[in-house]
């Protein structure tokens, strides 16, 4: 079986949903929680049967603007954002509220300042950057003594293309959630996203060890493509079995967990499908696809 042959499909396939999810991060881009862009957020639970335009009017009646985003969750309840209100002008929404549309309880009420949330998105996206850079430099020190003329950077620069795929797809996914959900990028999200760097790295290490392993023990007239054909046969069993005993944990974590999580999980089972996919169809694939362009 030469699982090099469809690879040019599969480079297509991902480059395309790449640069979709490329697109959608500038346009519309990610709906943010507040802890990166600060203002307040409200839980709602109205006693009363009340509609997501009916919440959305009360607010836009309320004396002072808010700039209110209003979404309904699959609990009933209300997930309100708006701007830095103080717990006085709070009370009084809430008066306002139950005065407009009935019995309203308050179950969750977060205040986070600008320049908190601006340092929240600079340490998020420093944590990104660094565990990239170190994935590369651990990735070429760990395989420093390939074997025949393959530089052990192309070894680590596959690595994080993969990465790179793995993420911004997730991302993208998640931009189109954030729009039609009440899902908003948080820093649980952002630990999602190291975990699957995590996650994806590993399973595509396992691959990588043994084309190194094969190497060493290659005829000395094999080509390097059918080395890395081979390797991937070898390891594509133990790569599927893991990454399938991972979901079965995580998908009963979805169905049965606490909300609180769920975005958290259901990004984990998105990275970790991609990331075995891209482990087996696109990292080794363009690995050889490197060594045959020298």
């Amino acid at each position: 079986m030469d699982l090099m042959k469809p690879a040019k499909y599969f480079f297509a396939l991902s480059a395309a949903a790449m640069l979709v999810s490329l697109v959608l991060l500038v346009y519309p881009g990610p709906r943010l929680s507040i802890e990166f862009t600060g203002g307040t957020r409200i839980e709602l639970k109205a006693e009363a049967d009340v509609s997501q335009t009916a919440m959305a009017d009360a607010l836009k009646s309320f004396p002072e603007e808010l700039s209110a985003t209003v979404n309904k969750t699959q609990d009933g309840t209300f997930i309100v954002r708006m701007k830095t209100i103080d717990q006085e002008t709070n009370q009084t929404l809430l008066k306002h509220l139950n005065d407009t549309i009935g019995a309203v309880e308050e179950t969750r009420y977060t205040t986070i300042g600008p320049t908190v949330g601006a340092t929240l998105k600079k340490q998020a996206l420093w944590a990104l950057l660094t565990a990239g850079i170190c994935i590369i430099l651990y990735v070429a020190w760990s395989f420093r003594r390939i074997p025949r003329k393959l530089s052990p950077w192309k070894f680590g620069l596959v690595v994080v293309i993969t990465l790179i795929h793995d993420v911004l797809i997730t991302t993208g996914i998640f931009v189109i959630l954030s729009h039609v959900t009440s899902f908003e990028v948080d820093t649980l999200f952002t630990t999602a996203i190291l975990t699957i760097f995590g996650y994806s790295v590993n399973d595509t290490i396992i691959i990588f060890d043994r084309i190194r392993e094969n190497l060493q023990h290659q005829d000395r007239n094999e080509e390097f493509a059918v080395v890395a054909n081979r390797s991937l046969i070898q390891s594509i069993t133990r790569s599927l079995y893991t990454s399938t005993s991972v979901q079965i944990m995580l998908i009963s974590l979805l169905i049965f967990g606490s909300g609180s999580i769920r975005w958290f999980v259901l990004a984990l089972i998105i990275g970790i499908g991609l990331g075995t996919y891209s482990s087996i169809f696109v990292a080794t694939p363009l690995l050889v696809y490197w060594r045959k362009r020298k």
